[in-house]
């Protein structure tokens, strides 16, 4: 039974790893010099997602920086990505647990992240994050592609 639910779980990971990429698209594209000026409206998720892609490609190499808009009361559970992450909290309070004690998704064990805060994710250091009582904005910059790999729960 264990060995069969990993399996969905695979197929569903690499199920919404093909939609995030196929989805994902810059929100403004580079006038004739080169630069690119996003206005906050232009960043504003489209109905049903929670990310806004600003630049690049998560899924190709290069440099890319994503906005993440999390409602209160999501997040994410145990994972990892193979590159590093830079991350700020443009708005709200980010929960978040790191490290090898957050292999086991406990809400109660997180830590608060205040608005403003920088967040230095090493290449495939474990974590998970959420939005408690409030919406929270978090912009994310990285290099691509970039491989979330879920830690299986119990």
């Amino acid at each position: 039974m264990k060995r069969n639910k990993s399996l969905w779980v695979g197929i569903l990971v690499t199920a919404l790893a093909f939609i995030m990429e196929v989805s994902w698209a810059q929100v403004v594209a580079p006038d004739q010099h080169g630069f690119m000026i996003a206005e906050p409206s232009d960043l504003e998720p489209e109905d049903g997602s929670i990310t806004t892609v600003v630049y690049g490609d998560p899924n190709k190499s290069g440099i890319y920086v994503v906005q993440i808009k999390w409602p209160p009361g999501r997040g994410s559970r145990p994972h990892y990505h193979n590159q590093a992450r830079y991350i700020t909290v443009l708005k709200g309070t980010w929960w978040v647990a790191t490290g090898p004690e957050s292999d086991v998704y406990d809400p109660d064990s997180m830590v608060p992240v205040e608005e403003g805060t920088f967040i230095y994710e090493p290449p495939n250091g474990h974590h998970y994050d959420m939005a408690k009582d409030e919406e929270v904005i978090v912009q994310i910059t990285g290099m691509g592609p970039v491989v979330t790999t879920s830690i299986p729960q119990e």
